[in-house]
């Protein structure tokens, strides 16, 4: 099964959003509309064919400018993910 998500950011980082495929129980193709490239493209690179419970044990609660970061915003995209899952499942 392969899903693709997009999640807005609704201001709360300097990307706009995210967005990512997932697929045989791993993320693939992540990419952060907007925000710091150093920071985005380098969570992007290390979060390909990651499962999305490890990920968001690694990036929840990283913050930066604020409460929030582009790593944290991509945890809450993938616990939404995760629940969206199970509610299909139901």
């Amino acid at each position: 099964m392969k899903k693709h998500f997009i999640r807005d950011n609704e201001g709360r980082t300097c990307s706009k959003s995210i967005s990512f495929d997932y697929e045989d129980g791993v993320i693939k193709n992540v990419f952060f509309d907007n925000g710091c490239p150093g920071n985005t493209v380098g969570v992007a690179r290390l979060a390909e064919g990651r499962a999305p419970e490890e990920l968001i044990g690694l990036l929840k609660g990283v913050t930066c400018r604020g409460e929030s970061s582009c790593p944290n915003e991509f945890a809450c995209a993938l616990e939404e993910m995760l629940e969206e899952l199970k509610a299909e499942e139901a």
